[in-house]
């Protein structure tokens, strides 16, 4: 069945003290919260027409290691919030000259898509900030605990020959900090009385289609509503290090054949063997949900397969429209 979705796939965070050792880019400190500068990174991952599910094919390649990429700097305004208090998160897009860019292309109805993750794969934002005139975006976020998240710009300026970029830098959370377990592998997941059944398998190196599929009360959810010019928005989170890869969608609302559910499907590739943290959005009565699963893949997961869930699994996420 092809469903329309916009597929995200980008790996959760390495420990900030091994930030700069792996080429992440500008790392936190956890006792203090600075941040430490990053230098230009050069453009060598593959042809831009091949590494962005927004204009191109999918490949394997990952995106969001660092701050810096083609001439472009993601630069976080406020790389320290504190936990549980509402805050203003600010951060600009620069140029090679160091200008604040204030010209972009539209991706999915938006300027840019900001993606904010903890390095515990428990907490989720997918945030669309507004941009003041001098180039400087600004959003309210809420970080409900302390730690070390990851910041995701994923943007395509308006230049000629500009491709589609994400850059990615850290955030610090001020407080005490205890990691959360990842929760078991499971096949199915419940959200506000939805259930969301997970079908496919993850591959690293190789293409592998994954079908999600919504339910409520037991029978299909056949009018989902379009987000953002999808049915349903994937997000996966790798735990290890920290990597963001477009996936080319399967077709889009309107288009003739793409249908409103129950299923949303969509093909990835994971860049590696590892644990995976999936994030699926969607939309249904006005309202954006966020269903979540855990799912090895490669030689380095565990042995079994994934089980279904025995109760209603709660992840921290937040949306703005």
């Amino acid at each position: 069945m092809n469903t329309g979705v916009k597929i995200t796939v980008f790996a959760a965070a390495l420990a900030a003290t091994f930030g700069t050792a792996y080429g992440v880019g500008a790392a936190i400190d956890p006792a203090t919260g600075d941040q430490e500068p990053a230098a230009h990174v050069k453009h060598d991952r593959p042809a831009p027409s091949g590494r962005s599910g927004h204009s191109g094919h999918a490949n394997t390649a990952p995106a969001g290691l660092q701050i810096s990429e083609a001439g472009y700097t993601l630069d976080l305004k406020t790389p320290r919030l504190t936990a549980g208090e509402g805050s203003e998160l600010r951060f600009a897009i620069r140029d090679q000259d160091g200008r604040q860019v204030t010209s972009f292309r539209r991706e999915h109805g938006k300027e840019l898509h900001l993606i904010l993750a903890s390095r515990d794969l428990v907490t989720y934002r997918h945030l669309h900030p507004t941009r003041a005139a001098d180039g400087t975006w600004s959003t309210p976020v809420d970080l409900p605990a302390a730690g070390t998240y990851r910041v995701f710009a994923d943007f395509t300026p308006d230049a000629e020959d500009a491709t589609n970029l994400t850059l990615g830098a850290d955030l610090a959370a001020s407080g005490s900090y205890k990691a959360a377990a990842l929760p078991e592998p499971a096949a199915t997941t419940t959200i506000d009385g939805y259930t969301v059944t997970l079908n496919g398998a993850l591959r690293p190196g190789k293409a592998g289609g994954l079908t999600l599929s919504v339910s409520r009360d037991g029978r299909p959810v056949t009018d989902l509503e379009p987000y953002l010019g999808a049915y349903g928005h994937l997000v996966a989170l790798r735990s290890g290090d920290l990597a963001y890869l477009h996936v080319h969608p399967h077709g889009e609302p309107g288009d003739g054949t793409t249908k409103p559910g129950p299923g949303i499907s969509f093909t990835a590739t994971a860049p590696s063997a590892g644990t995976y943290r999936l994030f699926l959005d969607f939309k249904h009565n006005g309202t954006v949900r966020t269903a979540a699963f855990t799912v090895h893949t490669g030689e380095s997961a565990p042995s079994g397969t994934p089980k279904p869930a025995t109760g209603e699994e709660h992840t921290d996420s937040d949306h703005q429209h």
